[in-house]
């Protein structure tokens, strides 16, 4: 995806990042179909089976909210993921030739939901989408929001988080350093100016591991509503949390290298 108009700084790096990640989530899973192949369209979900989804091949789709530009897809980039929401209509055109590669939508979902990296590629994705257009939006109208945000004080030993518990809140650590464990084991740091418990706010799952404080913590706390408009008006929340997110990938990555490789000697 990329915006019309002119472009934040960061856009150029994460286009090209989220370029990447359809043809990872896809990969290993076969497509439903032949390629499909259009000289031309004024409504692509016209023309389209509602229950896949499309990865571009070829081609360049101009994206309509209200009829208004808003932006376009190319090659790399998933058509059908705004099928059966209740968003605004966006109508997808293009004057010149396109080539998409068809998939069932449920195999898709069912593909990603099977692995947990997948998982986090997904979400990326989204959010990577979400701040980009949360940019765009910003562009045209600051919105006066004030999250009714609260800071609270833990001392070494305190648990910030309890595995299995609900969802209501987001956390950002201020000052200080906290320790994330998973069944009593130690999975992960949790550094200063680190956002975490965002991912059982987008999943709607109980927390999936403990937070506990390993020094004297200074913490925001976000409520989950809250959160989640501040990060569609304020694309360096989205952006920040990616950086996260992909922080803690690159370490588990090396995490499983390192099992395998002790494994083999």
């Amino acid at each position: 995806m990329y915006l019309l108009g002119e472009q934040p700084a960061y856009a150029d790096q994460l286009i090209n990042r989220l370029q990447g990640i359809p043809a990872q989530l896809l990969a290993g899973l076969a497509p439903c179909g032949e390629p499909i192949r259009l000289e031309r369209t004024e409504d692509l979900d016209a023309e389209l089976p509602a229950n896949q989804l499309f990865l571009i091949e070829n081609g360049l789709l101009h994206a309509l909210v209200d009829e208004r530009p808003l932006f376009y897809l190319q090659e790399g980039d998933l058509v059908g993921l705004r099928r059966d929401t209740d968003l605004p209509r966006c109508r997808y055109s293009s004057e010149e030739p396109l080539c998409l590669i068809p998939y069932s939508r449920s195999d898709v979902f069912q593909h990603i939901y099977a692995n947990e990296q997948r998982q986090e590629l997904f979400l990326s994705y989204l959010i990577g989408h979400t701040a980009l257009l949360a940019d765009a939006l910003a562009h045209l109208k600051q919105p006066d929001i004030r999250p009714s945000t609260g800071f609270r004080h833990f001392a070494a030993g305190d648990q910030l988080i309890q595995q299995g518990d609900d969802a209501e809140h987001v956390f950002i650590i201020i000052d200080g350093h906290a320790e994330a464990f998973v069944d009593g084991q130690k999975v992960g740091d949790v550094q200063k100016d680190e956002i975490f418990g965002a991912m059982a706010v987008f999943t709607r799952e109980k927390r999936s591991a403990s937070v506990i404080a390993s020094e004297p913590c200074t913490v925001m706390v976000i409520p989950k509503d809250q959160f989640l408009g501040l990060m569609q008006s304020n694309p360096r929340i989205a952006h920040s949390l990616i950086e996260s997110m992909a922080r803690r990938i690159d370490l588990l990555n090396k995490e499983v290298t390192q099992l395998r490789q002790n494994s083999e000697s």
